[in-house]
């Protein structure tokens, strides 16, 4: 399967350098969103560049690999609040790659839930739920910064077997 975008190169978009308004747009804009600036920049290429839903999966599993390598490092330095959003870009990002495999796009929370629900149903697996409240909680964790340390920890290892049994649909 051909790649059109390497774990190199959506580490390059994310680092690039922008002219100061452009930079500054990117932000709102994936503020807006409820996605990282480097998912949003990464979509934008996919999309002006009409990439396919095969490719579009390919960047979201390089994202999530990526998120969950840089949560286990976040982890080591005991900076649990961005761990904790780590571990949700890791989750989020997985669930995408199964939508794009399917040829669906998420663009919201909303549409991240409902999807995980259908993969549930699908699954006949109530697990897949609770593992992806787990994320949901270490994505509120960033922004308040409540949960003990070893609520991250256990909060990491579910998002490790989150982001196992979603892989395990792609394949």
């Amino acid at each position: 399967m051909k790649k059109i975008f390497t774990k190199l190169q959506v580490a390059w978009a994310s680092k690039m350098m922008l002219p100061k308004k452009l930079k500054e747009r990117v932000e709102e804009e994936s503020k807006r969103l409820g996605i990282s600036e480097e998912e949003f920049i990464v979509e934008a290429l996919s999309e002006y560049l009409k990439i396919d839903s095969e490719y579009r999966m390919e960047v979201h599993l390089a994202l999530s690999e990526k998120y969950l390598k840089e949560a286990e490092e976040f982890l080591e330095k005991g900076d649990y609040t961005q761990a904790s959003e780590k571990v949700w870009g890791a989750a989020s990002q997985i669930v995408k790659a199964l939508a794009a495999k399917r040829g669906k796009a998420l663009r919201s929370h909303r549409e991240l839930h409902v999807f995980v629900s259908e993969i549930r149903r699908e699954l006949k697996d109530p697990e897949i739920s609770t593992l992806w409240l787990s994320a949901n909680s270490l994505h509120q964790n960033f922004y308040e910064n409540w949960l003990p340390e070893e609520t991250v920890k256990d909060g990491m290892e579910n998002i490790r077997k989150f982001v196992k049994r979603i892989r395990e649909l792609i394949k």
